[in-house]
C-alpha cells in the first residue's frame, strides 16, 4: 500500500514538473519579436462583363427511319379461374 502512495505521489510530481516546463516554454515563445509582415501580392480583377460564348457548329439532324409493323402477338390460352384440387367433391347423392 505504500509502494502505491509513493507511486502516485511520484507521478503527481512529474506531471508538475512537465507543467510548469510547459508554461515557461508557452512564456518563452509569448516574448519572441514579431515576425516582419510578407508583402501582399495584388490581386488581379475580375471584369464586371464577362467575354461572349462562341456559338457551336449545327449538328445535323438524323433521318427518319420507318420501321415496318410488328407481328402480331399470338393470343394467350384462356387460364382458368378455379383450381380443380381446392374444389369441393362431387356429391355422390343424386338430388
Amino acid at each position: 500500500m505504500a509502494s502505491c502512495k509513493s507511486f502516485i505521489l511520484a507521478l503527481f510530481i512529474a506531471l508538475s514538473l512537465l507543467n510548469i516546463h510547459g508554461a515557461l516554454a508557452a512564456r518563452s515563445l509569448q516574448q519572441m519579436p514579431n515576425f516582419p509582415t510578407l508583402p501582399q501580392p495584388s490581386i488581379p480583377t475580375i471584369p464586371a462583363a464577362l467575354p461572349p460564348i462562341p456559338s457551336f457548329p449545327t449538328i445535323p439532324s438524323v433521318p427518319k427511319v420507318n420501321l415496318p409493323p410488328l407481328p402480331a402477338m399470338p393470343s394467350f390460352p384462356n387460364i382458368p379461374t378455379t383450381i380443380p384440387f381446392f374444389s369441393p367433391p362431387p356429391s355422390t347423392k343424386s338430388p
